[in-house]
């Protein structure tokens, strides 16, 4: 054989592998997994899965000119782990378009805290590039960076733009502090310089990791009830936080990370109003966004529908809600993704209690009950209940206002979820 016909086989060799290791790594999904049989990755495959994530709610008040010269340093709570990590930025309310000089992502030093672990702190690019400008209306995704991301962690997403962009992007219900600088202090490790706290999340939605033991997402979408509005502060007890806490012990569950796209005032059918901005866009006309976009989603777990019994109820009966969360089940399962619904809970006791009004959930959740809503659901209203009083919640599980739940009434909720309804490919349409 001559070298030069030798060099040639080797070539052919070399690319022939190359290809066979390019598609493994991408597979179907395109994301270095293989999603065939049975809807999940190939066993020790590593794959891209949200591990936190705030839906953008609206354009926080009082910020016409954005946060010019300051960092915003946003504090999050992982649900799963990885070794990589890539984030979400968005300037979706914006009517100017967001210059973001310098991002970066740390592990928090301790819980609620701004200090970075010392050897953490990664600075972010886009697209190569140290800076990005995102448009109004607009969203980035950073590139990735090695970062040992612990499940149940908090990390530290710092960003800072230099000159003025509109108004601000924001979750307004985080139940979690984080904290302001003057100045960039996008690096600064200390924490120090972050004498500001706050209760909002800004700009950032989602935060995404990657690692051997990323199965892929879970999606809860809902009112203030899965936004947790009335779990302890900075203590990460929404029922999502408790779900994420089965997902990595209980054996058999999938390894899958949870995503909290609750809006506190949503309504499944009706977008919030200027008076009522921060109630957010339906759950309708934001799935496509906040569910099937998402990284790794397989399911979705959808809690909806008092606020449409409160703020619309002379117009709305159960087949009408009923509809729309087919609607729901119908967009999700042609896009392979898995939906489980809920029953709606009791809020006997509540300013806004009238027995019409419950009338209208009880049949509702008879529905649901039948099958003839969801292919599959969660029970949360036999979950929080009280036996003695079936309109009204548990005296434990009641955060005190008889519609939100305590911290022990979210863990009952998270209970109720059966793990085995989030593996496998989505059913068929009802």
């Amino acid at each position: 054989m001559s070298t030069r016909v030798g060099r040639t086989l080797l070539a052919g060799l070399a690319a022939l592998v190359a290809l066979v290791v390019a598609v493994l790594l991408l597979g179907p999904g395109g994301d270095g997994t293989d999603d065939s049989a049975g809807g999940g990755p190939a066993p020790g495959a590593e794959r891209w899965a949200g591990t936190w994530s705030a839906a953008a709610t609206a354009a926080e008040p009082g910020t016409l000119d954005g946060y010019a010269g300051m960092s915003i340093r946003n504090v999050v709570h992982t649900s799963i782990g990885g070794t990589s990590a890539r984030i979400q930025l968005s300037n979706l309310y914006g009517t100017r378009p967001l210059p973001v000089s310098h991002a970066t992502l740390a592990r928090a030093f301790a819980p609620d805290h701004p200090a970075a672990t010392p050897g953490t702190m990664r600075r972010l690019t886009f697209s190569g590039r140290p800076a990005v400008t995102i448009p109004a209306g607009g969203a980035v995704t950073s590139d990735p960076v090695q970062l040992t991301v612990p499940p149940a962690a908090d990390l530290l997403v710092t960003t800072y733009s230099p000159s003025p962009s509109g108004p601000a992007t924001y979750h307004p219900y985080a139940r979690q502090n984080s904290y302001l600088a003057r100045g960039d202090r996008s690096e600064d490790t200390t924490g120090t310089a972050y004498t500001e706290e706050s209760p909002y999340w800004r700009y950032l939605t989602g935060v995404d990791v990657r690692g051997p033991r990323t199965e892929g997402t879970v999606v809860a979408i809902g009112d203030s009830i899965t936004d947790g509005i009335t779990s302890t502060m900075g203590a990460n007890r929404r029922w999502t936080d408790f779900l994420a806490g089965r997902l990595r012990t209980e054996p058999g569950a999938p390894r899958y990370g949870v995503l909290n796209q609750g809006i506190s005032g949503n309504r499944l059918l009706t977008d919030g109003s200027r008076w009522s901005p921060n109630n957010g866009p339906s759950v309708l006309s934001r799935l496509e966004r906040d569910v099937l976009s998402r990284t790794g989603v397989r399911a979705v777990i959808v809690e909806i529908g008092l606020n449409d019994l409160f703020k619309s109820p002379r117009r709305l009966d159960p087949e009408k809600l009923a509809e729309g969360m087919r609607e729901i089940g119908r967009q999700a399962r042609a896009r392979g993704v898995r939906v489980i619904g809920s029953t709606l809970t009791p809020f006997g006791g509540h300013r806004a209690y009238r027995p019409q009004l419950d009338a209208v959930r009880e049949a509702l959740n008879a529905k649901i009950r039948a099958g003839e809503v969801y292919g599959q659901y969660v029970d949360f209203d036999k979950a929080l209940r009280d036996p003695g009083a079936p309109v009204r919640m548990r005296p434990a599980y009641d955060s005190g206002d008889h519609l939100h739940p305590s911290d022990e009434g979210y863990r009952a909720m998270a209970d109720a979820v059966d793990l085995r309804q989030l593996k496998g490919p989505a059913p068929a349409m009802l």
